[in-house]
């Protein structure tokens, strides 16, 4: 995730919000400016826990906002919840391709939430400093994503140059 790639709009034939939440979202929004958005974007959490939408608006609060463990917390529940909307229910790094292929059956924009929610993690991880951390995450992304069409490896590069690995042999020994 990075989350902000994620087109909230293909979230809605998921599980579309109830009228309520989509207003308290839309409430956070026109209070953005003025500081004020957190507190909607709470009860709308708090009516609607398990909808994506709801995870995606408070993941950019936070991450606009420089809060970026706040917005970590939201982006390891997105992945597990939106694993559990394609049937896996593990952790993200005994993920395979085989139960990817399998989840794609299931929801392939649920599939392409979970890694985006994961590639997130991993670069919200970096922002922290939490070099190592980020770097397992966007590698186990990488493994999944063997085209890269999520543009991790750039990501990987530039996290693999901060820690002094700048060719393939020193990553292999690292």
């Amino acid at each position: 995730m990075d989350l902000h790639e994620f087109d909230v709009n293909d979230l809605y034939f998921e599980s579309p919000p109830d009228a309520g939440v989509i207003e308290l979202l839309e409430r956070a929004s026109e209070a953005y400016g003025e500081g004020d958005a957190e507190p909607y974007l709470q009860q709308a959490h708090a009516l609607a826990p398990d909808n994506l939408m709801v995870h995606v608006a408070l993941y950019r609060f936070y991450y606009y906002q420089h809060r970026y463990a706040d917005a970590l917390s939201v982006a390891e529940c997105a992945i597990a919840l939106s694993g559990r909307l394609f049937g896996y229910r593990g952790s993200w790094r005994q993920m395979t391709l085989e139960i990817l292929a399998h989840g794609m059956v299931q929801s392939f924009s649920m599939v392409r939430f979970y890694l985006l929610a994961l590639k997130g993690a991993g670069y919200l991880l970096l922002r922290m400093g939490e070099i190592e951390n980020g770097i397992e995450r966007l590698e186990k992304v990488r493994e999944l994503d063997t085209a890269d069409r999520l543009n991790v490896a750039m990501l990987l590069e530039v996290a693999y140059n901060h820690l002094g690995i700048y060719t393939l042999k020193q990553r292999m020994t690292a």
